[in-house]
């Protein structure tokens, strides 16, 4: 069953590159009953989403994401270079 209803949206695009745009959709009586003006729904609207992107876990404090490529593949070929090392001292 299709049912049709119009409701009032707002779409806030995001600067962040994990998401293209939020979309709100705002309830019927916002502006009704809360004497909202389309100004404080934005403000609001952005504020919501601003929260949401900065409450990602991915985002905070990760420290091996900023450390560029190369560190990896040096720190991948010392591994290996230290356990090769270690098997051949051993005679394994």
């Amino acid at each position: 069953m299709i049912k049709g209803v119009s409701h009032r949206i707002i779409v806030v695009k995001s600067p962040n590159r994990l998401f293209e745009e939020a979309i709100f959709i705002i309830r019927d009586d916002v502006f009704s009953d809360k004497g909202a003006d389309s100004a404080a729904v934005i403000k609001e609207a952005r504020r919501a989403a601003n929260s949401y992107v900065k409450s990602l876990p991915c985002e905070r404090g990760r420290i091996f994401s900023k450390l560029p490529a190369p560190f990896f593949v040096a720190a991948g070929a010392a591994a290996t270079g230290i356990a090769w090392l270690a098997m051949r001292l051993c005679g394994v």
